[in-house]
């Protein structure tokens, strides 16, 4: 599969012919985004004091930040989902305290959408970013392997990923937009396979101590994970021409 050129990218004057230069837009845009994303935690306290929890890994404290706010809790659940995208703490965290102030199905309607979007920004960023500035350092060549690696792993691939706890989501993400992952299948992918992962944290927060492994539920959530892996090569040919 060839690698796709990005026409905002020209090269630059003294650069080596056929190295793209770095694009300052897209570049520019991202810095903006994180500093943005920066000031709101540092200067909205509620914000802040979520995103520490968050962070260092206090699911109670957690717990306690979200308890009460209604519609204002959604809001700071988006943002503490867009924080991800450039502070990879581990998303199970958030998923486990919102399934515990939410209940079950209200925090999986509330976190599927909120993390397909943000690994699709992660995504952008990483098509749009990531890419041609691994371009510029490693070389084209060393992009193309990247790009074949994601390619020939194919839906199977970013299924699995979504998948396996300890790949941070928003680190895959960009990874997949710099390999030019054809978007329509990275959404998907990442729709689905957000599903069962986040439905075992959100149900660990929903039961906390009271968990059992010979709860069906349980085994239910790794029969899903088991077969999502398993039906993703079935699926792939249908969405080879996207």
């Amino acid at each position: 599969m060839a690698s796709p050129h990005f026409e905002s990218v020209n090269a630059k004057p003294g650069t080596k012919a056929g190295r793209p230069g770095l694009p300052g837009g897209p570049i520019a845009l991202t810095i903006a985004l994180a500093i943005a994303m920066v000031a709101a935690v540092l200067l909205i306290e509620p914000l802040r004091d979520a995103a520490g929890d968050a962070i260092s890994g206090e699911t109670a404290s957690l717990r306690n930040d979200l308890r009460g706010l209604g519609a204002g809790g959604v809001a700071l659940i988006a943002a503490l989902a867009l924080l991800h995208t450039f502070v990879w703490y581990p998303a199970e965290i958030l998923d486990a305290a919102v399934g515990y102030v939410y209940g079950f199905w209200p925090a999986m309607a509330i976190l599927v959408p909120l993390w397909t979007a943000q690994g699709m920004l992660a995504y952008e960023i990483g098509r749009r970013t990531a890419r041609p500035v691994i371009e510029y350092f490693v070389g084209s060549e060393r992009l193309d392997r990247l790009e074949r690696a994601v390619e020939n792993g194919g839906a199977t691939l970013l299924l699995a990923a979504r998948l396996v706890p300890i790949v941070p989501f928003s680190l895959f993400s960009i990874v997949a937009g710099a390999a030019a992952a054809p978007r329509l299948r990275f959404l998907w992918t990442t729709a689905v396979g957000y599903v069962p992962i986040t439905a075992v944290a959100v149900y660990l927060g929903t039961t906390l101590e009271d968990l059992s492994p010979t709860d069906p539920r349980v085994w239910a959530a790794v029969v899903a994970v088991i077969a999502l892996l398993l039906l993703a090569r079935q699926l792939k040919p249908l969405f080879e021409g996207d």
